[in-house]
């Protein structure tokens, strides 16, 4: 019976937090003022593996016909 009750408080205590955290405003939780969001900077259009660069393909395929075809 013991266990039930301090179950019962602690859900009441998270849920009173919570509440008193969600009612802090515009600020947030707690009166902390809120942190400005930096913009993300924009994504470079860079290949990502080298089988996606075309200058990476051309110098293959250079050094392909200048070995004569040799795929190492």
């Amino acid at each position: 019976m013991a266990f039930l009750v301090v179950l019962v408080v602690a859900v009441a205590v998270v849920v009173l937090v919570m509440r008193a955290a969600s009612a802090g405003g515009p600020g947030g939780s707690f009166g902390r003022p809120p942190r400005p969001r930096q913009p993300r900077p924009p994504r470079s259009s860079r290949p990502v593996a080298p089988d996606d660069d075309p200058e990476f393909l051309r110098e293959l395929e250079r050094r392909s016909r200048r070995d004569g075809g040799s795929p190492a």
